[in-house]
Order: structure tokens, then C-alpha cells, then sequence
């Protein structure tokens, strides 16, 4: 008899049943150059480990610190790690979870040093005329620049550099009028000023006598050359337009105190105010933890030998602006006056 469809199908296959799938493993963690147990419960704890590695990785690639939430990072790792200790008993694990804790409080005093706020999260008393960390790096680094480019030497030289500098900055041209010049206490200012445009530091469409004449209405408009940018190089100076005449006012205020102006301070010793104003903690403590600043970095940004340190530190007591100061041969300790506090830039 003839064979059906199906008997010439041959037999029909049974398929093979799938093997259920393997449980997934929870993918690898690494934090702190320790591995995160695979088997580490409770599954919340190691989930947060997990992360916080992530997270402590991507904040290494920014290009910018935000240290509020570096401090909430290093807390969130000091509670997990202190969990972790207590679970598995481990004392490194512990001592971890400390330094953890003590990263999180420097990263915090940091933040709070450079927006100004106090340990309870308020804002502090001092209104500071330059805003932020940002600004006083600024203010730091054209001190810097100045000190070490400025084009002839002495105090004088080195204050009248230093405005024409802050005038310049952003472009390498700028406005200038006689007032800015006169005020600032200088013996020669006219045999000065030609020297600069001797040099060829600076440069004026006219005489150095018309710029000291001129005034507001008929600004004299200088040029720079060498902080002129050009186009295979930046410029010495990061900040935009917006904050030049910021830079430019801080120093202004400083220069022209009236303090300063009635004790008829030297140059020097207005140099070292502006230096002081910015080699300070936010309490007003001269140097780095309040340690003080080196006596030879003070003289140098000062534009006078070490010998000649002491007058500027006494002209600056007298007039208000230092107290507490003492100077021996390697540092020069005091703080800030309250009054001058606002004007401040302190170190992060």
C-alpha cells in the first residue's frame, strides 16, 4: 500500500529542550584600587560601592572641580566603607572609611574658603569685592606675571606696570588718563612713563606730557605689545573682557586706599598689600594655614631686597591694613585688618 505523506517525512523530530539561562553575575565593581566582592551582600551595599567607584572615575576626567560634591562623594565612600568594615571585619577597611571622612571635611573647608560660605552653610560677613576662587586665581596669577616680566626694575617701575597691565590685559590695548598715573604716589612719573615707551613696553599715540594731562573725556588710549595676542599664541591671561576692568578695580581699591593714601605709602608698600590680599586664608591669616608667607617671595613681589622688608611691613601696620605682624628671615606672619578683609583673595 502506498505510504503516507508523513511516513515518507520520515520520522518527526523531537526538538531539544533549552536549558534555562545562566543566572547573570553582577558586573565587576572596583573602588579604591579594591575589588567589590561579586558575593558581598547586602546587594544594596555593594550596588553602592559599585557606583561611588564610577562616579570617583568620572570626576577624575572633568575639567573643572567642583568640590561640593567631591565632599558628598568621599562621604557617601566613608559610610559605605564603614559598612563594609563592620561586615566582613576588616581594619584597613576601617582606616579607609576614616581618611574618607577626613577627605570629605578638607574637600568641604576648601569649597567653603572659595565661595565664601561658613561651616553651617551661610553666607560669611565678609562681601568680598572679587567674587570666588576663579576671580582670585586671576588676581594671583597678573601679580605673578607682572613680578617677573615687568620691564625695569624697582617698586615704582613695578607699580605702574602692574596698573598699565590690568588696563591691557584683555587685548593688549586699552584707555588711559592722567589721574590713573598721578594717584599713584609715584617721585617721576613722567620720566617713567618714558622710559616704558623707551623700552618699547608701551607705546601712546602722543607725548607722555599729553597723556598726564589728559582726563576722563579725552582718554588716552595705550598699547601693550607684548600682552597683544597674536595668532599662533594666546595671550599670558585666561580671562575674558569681563573680567579685566573686574581685576583691574580690585587692585585700583587696594592701591588707592585711603589709608594707604594718608600714610603716603610707598610703592613697596602697596605692592605688599596687594601681595598680602592674596597669600591669605579667608580669616584674614597671612600664608598657607595661616604659616605665614616667605619673607623673600614678600620682598620680590614687592620690587625691594629682604633688608628693605621691614619699613613696608611697618608702613602697612600704620596704616591700618596689617596686625600682628612679625617678621624674622624666612616668613612674615600677621593677618589682614577687618577692614580690609572685602578686599581679600584668599588661598583655596
Amino acid at each position: 500500500p502506498p505510504h503516507s505523506a508523513q511516513e515518507a517525512a520520515g520520522p518527526r523530530k523531537v526538538p531539544v529542550p533549552r536549558s534555562a539561562p545562566a543566572p547573570r553575575r553582577p558586573r565587576h565593581g572596583k573602588i579604591a584600587q579594591r575589588i567589590v566582592p561579586y558575593e558581598l551582600r547586602p546587594l544594596a551595599l555593594r550596588d553602592e560601592l559599585v557606583e561611588l567607584g564610577d562616579l570617583f572615575r568620572a570626576y577624575q576626567q572633568r575639567t573643572e572641580p567642583d568640590l561640593a560634591y567631591l565632599a558628598d562623594l568621599h562621604t557617601r565612600k566613608a559610610r559605605a566603607f564603614a559598612t563594609w568594615a563592620e561586615i566582613t571585619g576588616d581594619g584597613c577597611l576601617r582606616r579607609d572609611a576614616r581618611r574618607a571622612e577626613q577627605a570629605a571635611d578638607a574637600a568641604r573647608l576648601q569649597h567653603q574658603q572659595r565661595t565664601g560660605q561658613t561651616p553651617d552653610g551661610g553666607r560669611a560677613a565678609v562681601a568680598r569685592l572679587l567674587t570666588g576662587h576663579v576671580l582670585w586665581e586671576h588676581a594671583r596669577t597678573v601679580l605673578a606675571h607682572v613680578a617677573d616680566h615687568a620691564p625695569l626694575p624697582g617698586p615704582q617701575a613695578r607699580l605702574l606696570t602692574l596698573v598699565l597691565t590690568l588696563r591691557t590685559a584683555h587685548t593688549g590695548s586699552g584707555n588711559l588718563v592722567g589721574q590713573d598715573v598721578t594717584a599713584l604716589g609715584l617721585s617721576e612719573p613722567e620720566a617713567l612713563v618714558e622710559q616704558l615707551t623707551g623700552c618699547g613696553w608701551l607705546v601712546l599715540p602722543g607725548t607722555v606730557g599729553e597723556l598726564l594731562a589728559s582726563r576722563p573725556e579725552n582718554a588716552t588710549p595705550v598699547t601693550v605689545p607684548c600682552l597683544t595676542p597674536r595668532q599662533d599664541a594666546a595671550g599670558p591671561f585666561t580671562f575674558g573682557r569681563k573680567t579685566r576692568p573686574k581685576l583691574s578695580g580690585w587692585a585700583q581699591k587696594v592701591i588707592s586706599d585711603k589709608k594707604l593714601r594718608k600714610a603716603k605709602a610707598t610703592a613697596g608698600a602697596r605692592l605688599l598689600a596687594l601681595t598680602l590680599a592674596t597669600q591669605c586664608g579667608s580669616d584674614g591669616r597671612i600664608g598657607p594655614h595661616g604659616q605665614g608667607a616667605g619673607a623673600g617671595f614678600a620682598a620680590s613681589r614687592s620690587a625691594v631686597a629682604p633688608g628693605e622688608l621691614q619699613p613696608l611691613v611697618d608702613q602697612l601696620v600704620a596704616a591700618d591694613w596689617l596686625a600682628e605682624a612679625a617678621l624674622d628671615d624666612t616668613h612674615l606672619t600677621g593677618r589682614l585688618s577687618e577692614r580690609v578683609l572685602p578686599l581679600s583673595c584668599p588661598l583655596a
